[in-house]
């Protein structure tokens, strides 16, 4: 009865999640170039457009 009442549960937030989804910009969220943007761009940084 309990593992049924959990699979129901589960499902029905899978569902949720697929019906209304729960963005969060804040794990998206990039602060800017990292260590690996620097080297391969030599150590010179971001170069302004």
């Amino acid at each position: 009865m309990m593992t049924m009442i959990i699979q129901l549960r589960d499902t029905l937030r899978v569902v949720r999640e697929f019906i209304v989804p729960s963005y969060r910009p804040e794990r998206h969220y990039m602060r800017g170039p990292g260590p690996a943007c620097a080297q391969r761009n030599h150590g010179h940084g971001v170069q302004a457009s």
